[in-house]
């Protein structure tokens, strides 16, 4: 039995990943509460049926879990039995919160950083035992960019989490034309920007760019605020966000939405 450990606030993320698992191992083989549980049911006592079965326990780690007592029981429950037969447990980040002090010792899948489609691949992998599991990020980004988005502008912070970045150069990638969006630096100060049409990627994403960049580095503490305005009421297509590490090299920031 596979076992899905989540908040409800988190199924926007989860469910796609559990109607994934359900295709390749059978619904029979996938506890997830939606179709686990039905109306009339006991939930502790089909949760703690769903635990008694489970061999893989997938522990879905944010914020939101993370103040939810009943995912709490669920994990709790989850390395007293890991201890005692043998369950395996594999936390899935995310957002950028704090591994519990009891998981700090288990290696995790990083959907923060490194998509839903990698992270799907890799609790495959977990599940039919293959040996190429590699949940840290290969890639380690010392930078987060966190999007909100109000009607149709957005605003982007983004976020040194351990370390100075001396480079504040960065191209925000959108699907739109330059006469539909505006794109500028929040902060009060001197600043370069640039257009930068049909930037394609190689992973094929293909948009356009503006460049904003600051002489002063992105420092932990004071996020890089960048705005997005759209012209004429055009909705904006954000696709991501890129760093300038090296001349001319660029790379995607994992971003958070909000």
């Amino acid at each position: 039995m596979i076992f899905l450990s989540h908040n409800s606030k988190d199924k926007p993320i989860v469910e796609p990943l559990a109607l994934r698992l359900r295709e390749t191992f059978g619904q029979d083989n996938v506890f997830y509460d939606s179709w686990a549980i039905q109306p009339g049911d006991g939930i502790i006592a089909k949760m703690n049926t769903g635990l008694e079965k489970c061999r893989i326990f997938f522990l879905f780690v944010s914020n939101n879990s993370l103040s939810s007592k009943m995912v709490t029981m669920e994990w709790q429950n989850a390395v007293m039995k890991s201890a005692q037969e043998g369950v395996k447990i594999i936390p899935i980040r995310l957002d950028s919160s704090i591994m519990p002090i009891l998981l700090l010792q288990t290696l995790y899948i990083d959907l923060f950083s490194n998509g839903l489609e990698v992270a799907l691949k890799q609790m495959v992998d977990v599940i039919q035992g293959a040996n190429n599991f590699r949940p840290l990020n290969n890639q380690f980004s010392n930078l987060k960019a966190i999007y909100n988005f109000s009607g149709n502008d957005f605003e982007l912070s983004i976020v040194a989490e351990h370390y100075m970045e001396p480079k504040s150069h960065y191209l925000v990638l959108l699907g739109n034309t330059k006469e539909q969006a505006e794109v500028t630096m929040k902060q009060d100060g001197m600043s370069h920007t640039g257009f930068s049409p049909n930037v394609v990627l190689d992973s094929g994403v293909e948009g356009n760019g503006w460049y904003i960049g600051v002489s002063e580095a992105t420092v932990p503490g004071f996020p890089f605020g960048i705005s997005g305005r759209s012209k004429n009421g055009a909705k904006l297509n954000f696709l991501t966000v890129l760093h300038e590490v090296s001349q001319n090299q660029w790379v995607s920031i994992p971003t958070l939405f909000r």
